[in-house]
């Protein structure tokens, strides 16, 4: 099913960008059978340098062709040219497909989106929906204190809702780094005490390529902690000045329906970090939790990438040029589709 975007003006800074309208088809994988046959997940990529357009579709082929989820992956789209971009403009399509989701999964930074779109959020968050958070989520929002869904902004300071989407729904708002990306890689320890937990089975040797994010949740179950390396290699030296630090946790908010929903907290999550198996692992568990199927969790399940997979070096507006969403199309086509590699932009 196409959808039209519709002519909007989208501020930024003091500039106004007009839309034109271009055709946008959201890409679908259809899960065939296995145990998430019958469920639908929508994951929403839209971040500047960690490579979620990369991340997200690798991601769904996992649980769509070896578990059976119906998966539906949404992008930032240039509404002029109909491709992917890199977190600007703040402009994500398909955003309705929420409204018939069993779990979002958000990898998002500083967007502002338009007001249709943040609806279907807002309607499902209202409802208790469960939500998986990676690495930027906790600041997904930037959105200034006068518009709709102010609320939901990293530094909100709304009634009821300060700090907005990161602190009230993931457990944190954006605090900082903690670790240097490309210097230091990250290593992720289980917590002892969450040894039994279902997100652990079967997890070990969890390494990343992205460098650490200070963790400090404001409640729930804290499962990993994240030390920081003096290298890239996963057989780097701890650092001697950064002791480890949460960078994965369980938690529940509550909707103003007054349901609850399960929320999984990872604070990484680039292409690159998807290489390490422990980590997949880590994810697609912390996803059958978090849409309350943790009596599935195993640790024979495969999670293997699907596909052809070369993931890109992650990078502030790195990200490749000329694709579209349909270039992700089925199980086969190579993630990061063929394009022209973008140039690194000072944050």
């Amino acid at each position: 099913m196409k959808f039209a975007l519709l002519a909007v003006a989208m501020c930024f800074g003091l500039g106004t960008v007009s839309a034109e309208v271009v055709d946008y088809e959201p890409l679908v994988y259809e899960g065939s059978s296995g145990i998430g046959e019958g469920k639908h997940i929508v994951f929403v990529a839209g971040d500047h340098e960690y490579r979620s357009e990369e991340s997200l579709p690798a991601l769904a082929r996992i649980l769509a062709h070896r578990f059976g989820f119906r998966c539906t992956v949404l992008f930032n789209i240039d509404p002029e040219t109909g491709e992917i971009v890199a977190g600007t403009p703040s402009n994500i399509p398909g955003m309705e497909a929420l409204d018939s989701a069993d779990l979002a999964v958000i990898f998002l930074r500083f967007q502002d989106l338009p007001a249709e779109q943040m609806q279907h959020l807002e309607d499902y968050l209202q409802r208790g929906g469960p939500v998986v958070g990676m690495r930027t989520a906790t600041h997904a929002f930037r959105i200034p204190a006068d518009e709709e869904f102010a609320k939901y902004s990293f530094n909100s300071k709304v009634d009821g809702y300060e700090l907005g989407f990161g602190h009230q729904v993931l457990g944190q708002t954006w605090v900082g780094h903690y670790g240097k990306n490309h210097v230091q890689s990250t290593r992720i320890e289980v917590v002892d005490a969450m040894q039994e937990h279902p997100i652990l089975r079967g997890v070990k040797d969890v390494w990343v390529q992205a460098g650490g994010y200070v963790g400090k949740p404001t409640d729930g179950d804290v499962l990993t902690m994240a030390q920081p390396l003096d290298g890239m290699t996963a057989d780097s030296p701890a650092s001697k000045t950064q002791p480890p630090m949460p960078s994965e946790w369980t938690r529940t908010y509550q909707g103003e329906s007054g349901a609850e929903g399960r929320v999984f907290t990872t604070l990484y999550g680039t292409p690159e970090d998807l290489t390490n198996s422990g980590y997949r692992r880590l994810v697609i568990n912390g996803i059958l939790w978090a849409i309350s199927m943790e009596d599935e969790i195993t640790p024979e399940h495969n999670v293997e990438i699907v596909g052809p997979f070369h993931p890109s070096t992650f990078g502030n507006q790195t990200h490749l040029r000329g694709v579209h969403p349909q270039d992700y199309a089925g199980f086969e086509s190579p993630i990061p589709a063929p394009g022209k590699a973008g140039k690194s932009k000072s944050k």
